[in-house]
């Protein structure tokens, strides 16, 4: 990636799910995010960039609003896989 995060990118799959995990992993050890799991931290966070994303390019409507939750649950699932699979491929361990 030769350029920040725009809100087309972050509008994409690929561009979600890479900027969640990326935010998940830097703020789930902030003291007030300690009791809850990491799989919620990542939707919510996943929730606010396809909001942001579809608002910003122009494209929320009602129609598209609605499927936020469930592509929210797609684009989550996907970041925290990719981030297991990034620690099982390393050899380390996470207590989390």
């Amino acid at each position: 990636m030769d350029n920040f995060f725009t809100w087309e990118t972050l509008a994409t799959f690929a561009g979600c799910a890479a900027a969640t995990a990326l935010i998940t992993q830097f703020v789930k050890s902030a003291s007030f995010l300690k009791n809850i799991a990491t799989q919620w931290v990542s939707y919510f966070i996943a929730i606010i960039l396809l909001l942001g994303a579809t608002y910003f390019t122009g494209a929320l409507t009602w129609s598209t609003g609605t499927l936020i939750p469930f592509n929210a649950v797609v684009v989550a699932l996907s970041a925290n896989g990719a981030y297991s699979a990034v620690l099982r491929a390393t050899g380390n361990k996470e207590n989390k």
